[in-house]
């Protein structure tokens, strides 16, 4: 604890111009401090600096950067999770992105600063993969699919106004669930064709999720745009979505492509 009068001294200060680690050389108090005050003073004026508050677009009226967005919600849904630790005020957006796919971590860090503008965002290494993070006090307004346990465990359904997104870019919707948990990859088969054994190879699309609400979310918007798909069911229960036929992933390619 400093006293008062060294906390106003310092204020006077900076006020004058002088800087924050020179005040704290001065008087001996930590440059950390001296920021600290200096804040809280201009706070209490009114006089705050930094980026005016996000207004939520949920529950404040606020504007909202729909297609990224519905890019950023299809990875929510597939690698995302949302978590408020213990002492934490605000609770993080976390997106786990695979360290061979530096691109995606990219576009996931640009979509959390489309969709919440003035936020910071922050990438956490872990085994063999890093989180983008956001942190923001509307998560819950804008992902109201958040809830305990598993997503795959809980029933995940898309909120009118979502839905209404999703219809108009739905594109960026499938991009970010197939950038998530879908891949692109190149089948191939042999086949004889006189008397000579010859190898055939085509690209194809799958997406991958134990949830079947999010398979669901994710064929009906195929549907949407005309891709053709089919599913692949493990124990009797839909597991994959599989895009195969040409012009389909011709259409995929033009609108997602493979990760990178």
């Amino acid at each position: 604890m400093h006293d008062p009068k060294i906390r106003h001294q310092a204020i006077t200060l900076v006020r004058s111009g002088v800087t924050n680690a020179e005040v704290g050389r001065r008087l001996c108090v930590p440059p950390g401090t001296v920021s600290y005050w200096v804040h809280r003073d201009r706070a209490q004026r009114g006089e705050c600096p930094g980026r005016p508050a996000m207004v939520c677009p949920v529950c404040g009226g606020g504007e909202l950067d729909r297609p990224a967005y519905s890019y950023l919600l299809g990875l929510y849904l597939g690698d995302g999770h949302i978590v408020q630790y213990a002492g934490h005020r605000v609770p993080s957006l976390m997106i786990t992105c695979d360290d061979g796919w530096p691109g995606l971590m990219d576009a996931a860090d640009d979509a959390m600063r489309a969709v919440f503008p003035g936020h910071s965002t922050c990438r956490v290494r872990s085994a063999g993969c890093h989180n983008v993070k956001v942190y923001s006090k509307h998560l819950w307004c804008l992902f109201p699919q958040h809830g305990p346990g598993r997503k795959h465990e809980r029933r995940i359904a898309l909120e009118p106004w979502q839905q209404k997104i999703v219809d108009v870019y739905p594109w960026e919707f499938i991009r970010g669930l197939v950038h998530s948990d879908g891949c692109r990859f190149t089948n191939w088969t042999e086949q004889r064709r006189g008397g000579e054994l010859r190898r055939y190879e085509y690209p194809r699309y799958f997406f991958t999720n134990k949830s079947e609400d999010i398979l669901g979310l994710f064929s009906a918007t195929l549907d949407l745009v005309g891709v053709e798909w089919k599913v692949t069911r493990r124990g009797g229960r839909p597991y994959n979505i599989s895009v195969a036929r040409r012009a389909s992933v011709a259409l995929m390619d033009l609108h997602v492509g493979p990760k990178h």
